[in-house]
């Protein structure tokens, strides 16, 4: 749960201490450093003012000053301990409630303040008992019930957190976040028929809800269910002739069917009312790739690095273009630049390494592969190469040390045995390499790679 002070709020534009003295006479007695005198009720305009706009410091100074010319006024103090509730000094908080509850037991706001503790805690059924019982003392339930939702989702009971936001949406179906609510939970609940049940329910109130539509198709693409997600994008596009969102799914799902013309049209549509961004240029440069317009599709993704150096899809696909053309150097070449951008990048790690191997540079392969395999990368494929280059560069000790790491998460795999048996074979330790040699005797064949290297391996096995 989020204290009032969290949520995302924008200044009032019709802010009534803009049009009065209030405000003016507040700043020019700090900056004069003079004490003026101000009822409660404006000093709780004054802080809710510098809440509006982000100014917490000046918040808490008018608070200061309020406090000292009016200590026991419970909407202030109420204000202080949501400003101490927002920098997580809790204790502080409790003390100010604690007074409050000599004069004022139970109100909605000092429920909901405690409730906020809990949940910041992580005491969420406590925090959900507080909640339920400011209930009793709302005239609009409808903020309640969107932070019990919100509560249960932490809980990960979905089931009961949709029924809140449910309500919140039936309440106000313009409602947009408890509408994403109630959809995130029903996805959670693999229940997708639910979820386009509450969308139609929205779509009959308000049949121009661009983001019910969007929703709706998004789930019809999931079921594969084509035409309904193109016409329910179509009708999204209707509501609202600029909604990005539903321009980006229609053409994802036009790509997927083959329709790659029309994909393009509609990602260069979006281009016309958004800022441009590397996902919008790497995504027409796939459909150009599909199509075979090569240079248009190098492009693109290069258009896309030029906006975000970082954006490791058009790295991949101008690396693998270049790849699959047999152009390695020039696919090195990109690995390369590209590392400088995504240094943690397994992904572009584990692909400089079995280029490098390809391209029989084996000390560069070796570097690629550990830094892949340091950043996460455990795949089977990139032990064994990386010891099989090792075993190239004829480093016995290191190919060894390699090994014994990838035996921790691949335990049964033979093939390692052969390698191990093979550099102590080299390292002169024989009782070590026939050992291991014979863990693996039941292997049906020698890969041809080894017996390359380790070709005295092949007739004892067949001994």
């Amino acid at each position: 749960m989020h204290s009032k002070l969290e949520e995302q709020k924008e200044p009032m534009f019709n802010d009534p201490l803009e049009h009065n003295g209030t405000l003016n006479k507040f700043e020019q007695m700090l900056a004069s450093n003079r004490v003026l005198f101000f009822d409660a009720q404006e000093f709780e305009e004054i802080a809710h003012h510098y809440i509006d706009y982000g100014q917490i410091n000046m918040a808490k100074r008018a608070l200061t000053l309020a406090l000292e010319q009016h200590p026991d006024n419970i909407e202030l103090l109420l204000i202080k301990s949501e400003l101490l509730i927002y920098d997580d000094s809790f204790e502080e908080a409790k003390r100010i409630h604690n007074k409050i509850e000599q004069w004022m037991p139970s109100s909605e706001e000092l429920l909901l303040q405690k409730a906020t503790i809990y949940s910041k805690t992580k005491q969420h059924h406590k925090a959900i008992a507080l909640l339920n019982e400011a209930l009793d003392f709302s005239d609009d339930p409808i903020e309640i019930w969107s932070l019990l939702g919100m509560e249960l989702l932490v809980m990960e009971d979905y089931a009961k957190a949709q029924e809140y936001f449910s309500k919140c949406l039936k309440a106000n179906p313009d409602d947009y976040q408890a509408l994403y609510n109630v959809l995130y939970c029903y996805e959670q609940l693999n229940d997708a028929e639910q979820a386009i049940e509450i969308l139609n329910v929205v779509l009959n109130e308000n049949p121009y809800c661009e983001i019910a539509w969007h929703q709706l198709g998004k789930i019809y693409t999931q079921q594969q269910r084509i035409k309904d997600a193109l016409a329910a994008f179509d009708f999204a596009i209707i509501s609202d002739d600029t909604f990005t969102g539903a321009y980006i799914e229609r053409a994802k799902l036009l790509f997927q069917i083959g329709r790659i013309n029309e994909a393009i049209e509609n990602y260069e549509l979006t281009l016309g009312f958004s800022d441009p961004s590397a996902f919008l240029y790497h995504s027409i440069g796939q459909c150009h790739l599909a199509l075979g317009n090569h240079q248009l599709a190098i492009n693109h993704f290069k258009k896309a690095l030029d906006l975000e150096p970082s954006y490791e899809k058009s790295w991949l696909a101008l690396i693998d273009f270049y790849t699959e053309k047999g152009d390695l150097e020039k696919g090195q070449y990109y690995t390369k630049h590209a590392l400088l951008a995504l240094r943690d990048s397994v992904a572009l790690w584990s692909k400089s390494g079995f280029l490098y191997s390809t391209m029989t540079r084996y000390q560069e392969a070796c570097h690629a592969f550990e830094q892949a395999v340091g950043l996460g990368n455990k795949e089977w494929t990139i032990w064994k190469t990386w010891i099989d280059n090792l075993l190239q560069l004829q480093e016995w000790d290191k190919a060894l040390n390699v090994c014994y790491l990838a035996k921790e998460y691949y335990p049964e795999e033979t093939s390692l045995d052969l390698r191990m048996s093979g550099c102590y074979l080299r390292l002169g330790k024989t009782d070590e390499s026939a050992y291991f040699l014979s863990t693996a005797k039941n292997s049906a064949s020698l890969p041809s790679s080894i017996v390359a290297i380790f070709p005295e391996l092949a007739a004892q096995i067949r001994a």
